[in-house]
C-alpha cells in the first residue's frame, strides 16, 4: 500500500509526464528523463517506513515511467522524419534534381562559361541596367541591357571589358523611368545541381563549383545545355 504522502508524488509525476509527453517534441529526452529520476528519488524519499510500497507495484511505476521517456523518444523520431520527408519533397525527390540546372537568385559560380541570366525588370521602365555582385556582395560591374523580359548571356566583363575573376555571382537588375531608378529585382542564374543535402533549415541543393541554395528557392529547373 502507498501513503497518502506516496500518492500525492505519484499524482503530480502522472502529471509531468502528461505534460512532457504533450510539449514541443524538441525536448532534450536527457532533461525528461533527469525529471524521471528527481520524481523516482521523491517518491522512495516519501514513503511510509511502516507501510512501504509493495515491491510489484514499484515496479509496474518503473515499467511505466520507462514506457513514456521511449514514446517521448520515438515521438522525436518521428516528427524528425515527417519534416525530412515534407520539406522540399523530401531528399528522394530532389534526388532528382542532380545533373539539372536550377534558376536560383543566391550566388553561383562563374568561370570559363557564360552564365544564363532570367531578367524580368519592371515593365514600366525605359531603361534597364544588369548588376553584378561578387561573393561579399560588393558591385563589380554594371551594363546596360534594354527593357524587356526574358533570358540572357552573361559573360562577366567589367566596365572595361576585361573578364572578371572566376567565384560566385549574384545579380539584380535596376529599372529606371525618364532617368529616375523606379525598382531593383533580384535576378535567377542557372547553376547545375551536383548534391542535394539536408541542412539546418530544410534541403539544401550544392551546385556545381561552389554555392548552394535551399530547395524551396529554386523557381525552374531545365536540362544542361
Amino acid at each position: 500500500m502507498i501513503s497518502q504522502s506516496t500518492n500525492a508524488t505519484v499524482a503530480n509525476a502522472t502529471t509531468t509526464i502528461s505534460a512532457a509527453t504533450n510539449s514541443d517534441t524538441s525536448t532534450s529526452t536527457g532533461a525528461e528523463f533527469d525529471t524521471f529520476l528527481k520524481m523516482l528519488t521523491a517518491q522512495l524519499k516519501n514513503q511510509d517506513p511502516l507501510n512501504p510500497m509493495e515491491g510489484t507495484d514499484f515496479a509496474v511505476q518503473l515499467a511505466t515511467f520507462s514506457g513514456v521517456e521511449q514514446q517521448t523518444q520515438t515521438n522525436k523520431l518521428l516528427n524528425r522524419l515527417v519534416t525530412q520527408l515534407g520539406n522540399g519533397g523530401g531528399l528522394g525527390q530532389t534526388a532528382n534534381w542532380i545533373g539539372k540546372e536550377a534558376r536560383t537568385t543566391e550566388p553561383v559560380w562563374f568561370g570559363d562559361t557564360a552564365l544564363t541570366l532570367d531578367v524580368n525588370p519592371d515593365s514600366a521602365a525605359d531603361s534597364v541596367t544588369l548588376i553584378a555582385l561578387n561573393a561579399q556582395g560588393r558591385e563589380v560591374s554594371r551594363e546596360e541591357i534594354g527593357p524587356g523580359s526574358g533570358q540572357i548571356e552573361w559573360l562577366g566583363r567589367d566596365d572595361l571589358g576585361q573578364k572578371l575573376p572566376d567565384g560566385l555571382y549574384s545579380f539584380v537588375t535596376e529599372s529606371s523611368r525618364a532617368g529616375e531608378v523606379i525598382a531593383e529585382d533580384s535576378v535567377g542564374a542557372y547553376a547545375r545541381v551536383v548534391e542535394t543535402a539536408m541542412g539546418k533549415e530544410g534541403i539544401e541543393l550544392m551546385f556545381e563549383h561552389g554555392g548552394s541554395a535551399p530547395a524551396d528557392t529554386i523557381t525552374a529547373l531545365r536540362d544542361p545545355g
